[in-house]
């Protein structure tokens, strides 16, 4: 099992690095820009949802939002100076909802063109109205991150699941894997060993490594992220991707 740590030249040239050096010009650019759209989807989903409150408007929206996104060919507000693809995605669908309600004041003011409402119609018998947010609710900046992170710890246990099938120990990684995810206990180790045909000291041993590994691969998630990342700028996302989660 590979347990080299991520350094800076590895990860000199990410996925956001890619749409940032050709601002979405290039064919390779565009495929980097699609690749992180599909992966970071549910964030997106989910803050629109809060803003809808109807959940087949949230997915029309949705789905026009990243339309919209990978059709312009232009990423002209992105500043690769200021960086993170989470914080660029957030304030884009900030400024998409915007312009969604400028755009549906406008046709009020002037009919005869038929859009998309981004709230719930009042009116209606099947879709709820408008409703007091609940103070206990987490703030719909903070729910985008954390479903972010979860989008982000997912992938990274899904190219995890990955590596070891492409190595001959998945049965090995389906045992482990409690240990991953924090689900362990109806699963003790000795049982584990037992499943694995091994003993508890070598299971501690393999839990150690399967942890150590996921972690760099959530670092790989988190570099694929930021332009031209280096190891402060990964310690600090990570960090603040799991304060959030607690």
């Amino acid at each position: 099992m590979r347990t080299s740590e991520p350094n800076r030249e590895r990860f000199h040239t990410t996925q956001w690095t890619r749409v940032l050096q050709a601002r979405g010009q290039s064919e390779d650019a565009q495929t980097a820009l699609s690749e992180l759209c599909e992966a970071y989807y549910a964030p997106v989903h989910a803050f629109i949802r809060r803003t809808v409150n109807d959940g087949e408007k949230s997915r029309d929206l949705t789905q026009e939002f990243f339309a919209r996104l990978l059709k312009r060919h232009s990423l002209g507000n992105a500043d690769p100076n200021r960086g993170r693809f989470r914080n660029y995605l957030l304030t884009s669908v900030k400024n998409f909802l915007n312009d969604q309600h400028d755009a549906q004041s406008a046709a009020k003011r002037n009919p005869g063109s038929s859009l998309q409402s981004i709230h719930p119609d009042t009116n209606s018998t099947t879709h709820p109205g408008l409703q007091i947010p609940d103070p206990q609710s987490p703030a719909p900046d903070l729910d985008f991150d954390r479903k972010w992170a979860l989008a982000l710890l997912d992938r990274a246990l899904t190219a995890l699941a990955e590596e070891m099938k492409s190595e001959g120990k998945q049965q090995t990684f389906e045992t482990l894997k409690p240990w991953l995810t924090g689900d362990t206990q109806n699963h003790p180790q000795s049982q584990a060993a037992a499943d694995l045909a091994s003993t508890e000291a070598n299971v501690k041993v393999a839990i150690h490594r399967l942890r150590r590994r996921f972690r760099n691969l959530v670092k790989e998630q988190i570099a694929a992220t930021l332009p031209e990342p280096n190891p402060a700028q990964i310690a600090d996302e990570l960090s603040y991707l799991v304060s959030i989660l607690r």
